[in-house]
């Protein structure tokens, strides 16, 4: 039989042995913090906590002070390869926005993070993972989603989910064990290589969000920048270069999103829903997400029938929604992701942008196999010949038999 979920911090005394591992994940923030302070007062005698770094701009020496004045251990683990390869990559080729008004980006972030702190805890005898989602974050059921689809045979969860903690009190109570965390902060934000994202406090109201303008790094505009170009090439679906320098897809979106981030580009608001259909507004800015999805589309118009595209945008969404459910390792998602990957198998070209302050404008899309014609009227006449030729070559119909 299954243990229970961990949903609220009594749980912690009741599931949990002093004298066994746990693990949980950290991100050097206020509720992560707290959950350490937790697990140090319940007696948890060895806290495994877990970092696992995609490009987020948190700083890993703040994160290990604050794990080792609460007594755990720091694991900080590079994940940034694979979450460009395994993940970012896949979202591209399935054009993952979601309903049409944000690419996707936490919601790639979440089964690697949940599959590493499980692969870690299994190495170390852990008896269990925790995270600090509540019920006001997708995160929640994204992470639990995927520690049940992997498997992972102890308890997990968030003790936050039933027991929700007034912010005030998490910083007195660390404050009283020496730990005195910043604040003034604004917003709850979550980062890593493919997006910035900001969520709750001042901008938890719909209808008054006017976003600070120094929350935003990647898409601050340089008024000074002059237009330029820039090419993006694929390869079986792949970004693989840049002006036709070859490099890693961490590296091409790195410099992507400083290069279009220059000119304000990649800003991005939306309600995304809760678990029980609520909707909260996150805001982001992704540069290079807003470049390359629309690359990727613009080759793979040039390299796939029409037909079949309209197909594969339906099971987009199927895509994203199985993703955005916490369904990364479910069967729909995979199955979905097999009919992509045979799209993206012969998708390969380039688009070549002209990026000018506030806006981006084709200049050549060229494709391996091209489907799209150069000279219409040389085609014209070349269609006229061959169907003249077919109808010259074509054996007269046999006369009617005359029926006497």
């Amino acid at each position: 039989m299954a243990p229970p979920p961990i949903r609220s911090f009594s749980q912690l005394d009741t599931l949990l042995d002093p004298t066994r591992p746990v693990v949980t994940l950290f991100s050097g923030g206020l509720d992560s913090s707290y959950l350490l302070l937790k697990l140090r007062e319940q007696g948890i005698r060895e806290v495994h906590a877990v970092s696992v770094d995609i490009g987020e701009d948190e700083s890993t020496g703040y994160k290990r002070e604050v794990a080792q004045a609460l007594g755990a251990q720091l694991h900080v683990l590079d994940k940034r390869e694979e979450f460009a390869g395994r993940y970012v990559a896949k979202a591209i080729a399935a054009q993952a926005v979601y309903l049409g008004i944000h690419p996707v980006s936490s919601t790639l972030s979440r089964p690697l993070i949940a599959q590493a702190a499980a692969e870690l805890a299994g190495r170390l005898g852990a008896q269990a993972v925790l995270h600090t989602a509540n019920r006001s974050q997708n995160t929640l059921r994204r992470l639990n989603g995927a520690l049940d689809l992997l498997g992972y045979p102890g308890p997990y969860g968030s003790p936050y989910d039933l027991s929700p903690v007034d912010r005030d009190r998490k910083h007195a109570e660390l404050r009283d064990a020496g730990v005195d965390l910043l604040v003034g902060r604004l917003v709850s934000g979550d980062s890593n290589l493919w997006c910035r994202e900001f969520e709750s406090g001042i901008l938890d109201d719909p209808e008054d969000h006017a976003v600070p303008e120094d929350m935003y790094r990647w898409s601050a505009p340089r008024p000074d920048t002059a237009p330029s170009r820039v090419t993006v090439t694929f390869e079986a679906g792949l970004p693989v270069s840049l002006d036709g320098r070859r490099m890693p897809l961490t590296e091409l979106i790195g410099e992507l999103n400083v290069r279009a981030g220059a000119y304000g580009l990649g800003r991005y608001s939306g309600l995304e829903h809760l678990d029980h259909g609520e909707k909260v507004l996150e805001i982001r800015e992704m540069p290079a997400a807003s470049l390359l999805l629309r690359s990727y589309r613009h080759v793979e118009s040039a390299c796939l029938g029409a037909e079949l595209i309209r197909e594969k945008q339906q099971l987009e969404q199927i895509w994203v929604r199985e993703a955005l459910e916490g369904r990364w390792f479910g069967e729909l998602r995979l199955a979905a992701q097999h009919f992509i990957d045979a799209c993206a198998a012969p998708t390969s070209g380039s688009v070549t942008w002209e990026l000018r302050l506030g806006g981006a404008e084709t200049r050549a899309i060229t494709a391996a196999r091209p489907r799209y014609l150069r000279d219409r009227e040389a085609w014209e006449d070349r269609a006229i010949a061959l169907e003249s030729a077919a109808h010259r070559a074509a054996p007269a119909p046999a006369a009617a038999p005359i029926l006497v």
